[in-house]
């Protein structure tokens, strides 16, 4: 599926980050278990240094489980929770919701303030990705990121 046809796609409804004034920028870095951790770092060795033609940028406090580019950031987090969508019992549970595949990688979209946040569904580890309205179409990262998440967070079901 193309980047704008993924995007037509999208719709549903939250993320984890706070600019400093000196440029910094901050991520609240997730804790997941062992073995997701594992798949985080190597996630991590396998991000690309560009993502939309935007350096890299070391968020605070350095981690292997999250990743910047650009300024506003696109920001990535890996190890965090399963969404609210996809958990039932919560009250944002919808068994339909909608996702998007994009270069191999299905992610579930979620319409922020300004942007999106898409997080991968049916890998081993969740990955979540936020994107700033100024990039839209907000999918297009995605494109950047899916072959590292191909190559190191397997299928399945967490």
């Amino acid at each position: 599926m193309s980047a704008a046809a993924a995007l037509l796609v999208l719709s549903a409804a939250g993320c984890s980050f706070i600019g400093g004034s000196d440029g910094s920028l901050s991520l609240t870095v997730p804790k997941p278990p062992a073995e997701m951790a594992t798949l985080c770092r190597a996630l991590h060795k396998e991000l690309p240094k560009t993502v939309e033609g935007l350096k890299q940028r070391t968020p605070k406090p350095a981690s292997e489980l999250t990743a910047a580019w650009g300024d506003p950031a696109i920001k990535l987090r890996c190890g965090v929770a399963k969404p609210a969508e996809l958990t039932a019992g919560t009250e944002h549970y919808n068994p339909y919701a909608p996702s998007a595949e994009v270069n191999g990688v299905r992610w579930l979209p979620e319409q922020q303030d300004d942007g999106y946040r898409f997080t991968t569904v049916l890998r081993k580890a969740y990955v979540e990705v936020t994107v700033p309205g100024k990039y839209a179409p907000e999918v297009n990262p995605l494109v950047d990121l899916a072959s590292a998440v191909k190559k190191t967070v397997p299928e399945g079901v967490v």
